[in-house]
């Protein structure tokens, strides 16, 4: 099965915790059963990545780049600033679709704008868990064969 990353910033481990009014009731881990599943029933191998440490997700996004593997990112605060995952991203050599649980456009000003989306083959935003499911539709609709 192809394998796909879904990886994770900043924050998005204290999911189920962390503001449940904005990111939902879900942890990251039941999030992470979920996609895992939901990757089985499209034929792809979903291996679910979460990190507080920017330097390790700039590394994932190099590794998917050389791996030519597919990525479903969410930067979390870092899509509003990081240029370095912005470069990583722009590396890729697969998909990669940018995902928010929320609709950042409908937040605080300072969220409007990613700096990831330009590199990105699509983004999807404000639809929740539901987000990281259509992006991996997505990325099973366009594999090879």
């Amino acid at each position: 099965m192809p394998k796909v990353l879904v990886l994770n910033g900043v924050n998005l481990g204290r999911l189920g915790a962390r503001e449940p009014n904005v990111y939902g009731n879900l942890s990251h881990a039941e999030l992470a059963d979920q996609l895992v599943a939901t990757g089985l029933t499209l034929g792809l191998n979903v291996q679910v990545r979460q990190t507080d440490d920017e330097a390790e997700l700039v590394r994932w996004l190099h590794e998917a780049a050389d791996g030519e593997l597919p990525v479903v990112l969410n930067p979390a605060a870092w899509s509003h600033y990081s240029i370095a995952i912005r470069d990583a991203a722009a590396q890729r050599t697969a998909d990669l679709v940018e995902v928010h649980l929320s609709n950042i456009h409908a937040r605080e000003e300072f969220r409007h704008h990613s700096v990831i989306s330009a590199v990105a083959s699509g983004v999807i935003a404000g639809l929740g868990p539901l987000g990281y499911e259509l992006a991996l539709r997505f990325v099973a609709a366009r594999r090879p064969g």
